[in-house]
């Protein structure tokens, strides 16, 4: 009787295969400057398709609510609408922005759609000023540091003035208050418009010393800064 060799199938094939279906990674970001505050931390990791933010392009509508009151509610429904997750970074306080010195911590799910990291905040006291990482690959990240600029999304005039009514709201000259309580009053405004109007590396406050008058309500010993801004450490936690 003839012998009927059936075709090898490797075991590996055969077995159940255990397999991964996201990653958490946990994001520390620690607030680098002497008198600026950070709003609150949209963190996000999505697909290679979506940017939160893209340097010298215009800002979106979204990111401009971020820069100019630090308002994330239209990134975060964007970035959930196209599959994205979404955290908002904690503070150690607690308190809806993050002091100087201090770290917030948020944590998000990566896959292998979702392997792209961005986050951004507005920076207090500013026109439209904030924080950015964008688009990190996590795919070969264990821990990794970052530093990060203050960006300029070029969308309102840096004239650096308090108490305007309306100030924080899209396309209102003025910013939308000072949570250090450094600043002054009276200023005739440093800037009228940007000549850059994307998204660009920010020059910094220029702020004066003059805290009932000259060009800015800003102080400039204690609100200017030159970059980096913040510090960003990312670790993946585990899969699952």
């Amino acid at each position: 009787m003839k012998t009927k060799w059936l075709p090898f199938i490797p075991l590996l094939l055969a077995a159940p295969v255990s397999q991964a279906l996201a990653t958490e990674f946990k994001v520390e970001i620690t607030n680098l400057t002497n008198a600026n505050y950070f709003t609150p931390l949209i963190v996000s990791s999505h697909s290679r398709s979506v940017d939160m933010f893209e340097l010298a392009e215009p800002a979106t509508a979204a990111l401009q609510a971020i820069a100019e009151g630090g308002d994330v509610s239209a990134m975060q429904t964007a970035l959930e609408q196209s599959g994205a997750d979404v955290a908002i970074a904690d503070t150690p306080t607690g308190a809806p922005v993050l002091a100087p010195g201090e770290t917030a911590s948020a944590t998000v799910d990566s896959n292998r759609l979702n392997r792209r990291l961005s986050l951004a905040a507005m920076i207090l006291p500013t026109n439209d000023a904030f924080v950015g990482l964008d688009s990190i690959n996590l795919r070969y990240v264990f821990s990794k540091t970052y530093f990060l600029y203050g960006y300029d999304a070029g969308t309102e005039a840096n004239n650096e003035l308090l108490n305007v009514p309306g100030g924080g709201a899209p396309g209102v000259l003025g910013i939308p208050g000072d949570p250090s309580g450094l600043s002054g009053s009276g200023g005739t405004g440093v800037a009228t418009a940007d000549t850059n109007t994307t998204v660009h590396i920010h020059r910094g406050i220029i702020g004066d010393s003059d805290l009932f008058g000259g060009a800015s309500d800003l102080d400039s010993s204690a609100h200017r800064w030159q970059n980096p801004v913040a510090k960003v450490v990312i670790t993946r936690l585990h899969n699952y």
